[in-house]
């Protein structure tokens, strides 16, 4: 497994997280990032070519796979904007309270292990007043699809490095300390109805 996961898995995970229907969405939420951005889950850098780099300072990357690191190369030396690698889970953010301007998440929500510690640590690093963006694929609302989804979810964790089909997004992220403040979700074209439930928006820190 472990072979798989070092060697087969990031490549897998570059292909899913890159096409053209996924892109698309990418390039609705990343160029609203300002400031001092967090990326939590970066991977192999497919959003660094949306960022706006008249409107971002640095971005610290957020990646504990070291495969997906390696992958990021390409796109690293071509990025307009200041990476910084953070080389940990998302549960352990290490930088300061009150740090950021912007933390985004796109299509990492669904892997995390300890999701509502790693919302509370994105939540202690936002600034007041600072965005949380998301782009997050998760549970259906119809019962017929979400049903496939929680049959398929064992088999797919396993395949897919611990990615669940079956989270609710939004819930996890009141959960996490957020409020959110534009949500827009519907199916992806594009993508199995299984998968591609999404939810995209904004959310500030809770009170």
């Amino acid at each position: 497994m472990a072979f798989y996961e070092e060697k087969i898995l990031p490549g897998l995970l570059d292909l899913a997280c890159s096409t053209r229907d996924v892109m698309a969405l990418r390039a609705k939420i990343v160029p609203l990032a300002r400031g001092r951005v967090l990326e939590v889950g970066i991977g192999s850098g497919h959003n660094l070519a949306l960022y706006d780099s008249g409107q971002v300072e640095l971005v610290w990357g957020l990646e504990p796979s070291a495969g997906m690191r390696g992958r990021a190369q390409r796109n690293l030396a071509r990025s307009a904007v200041e990476v910084r690698w953070l080389d940990l889970p998302g549960e352990q953010i290490p930088l300061e309270d009150n740090s950021v301007d912007t933390v985004l998440l796109t299509f990492t929500l669904c892997t995390i292990p300890d999701w509502r510690l790693a919302l509370q640590q994105m939540a202690r690093v936002l600034k007041p007043g600072g965005k949380l963006l998301f782009c997050e694929h998760g549970r259906a609302p119809d019962v017929a699809v979400s049903r496939w989804q929680d049959r398929l979810n064992p088999l797919w964790k396993r395949l897919f490095g611990g990615c669940h089909l079956n989270r609710p997004i939004a819930d996890y992220l009141a959960e996490g300390g957020f409020a959110i403040e534009q949500l827009d979700s519907n199916y992806a074209e594009g993508m199995p109805r299984f998968a591609g439930y999404i939810s995209m928006g904004q959310a500030v820190k809770g009170q």
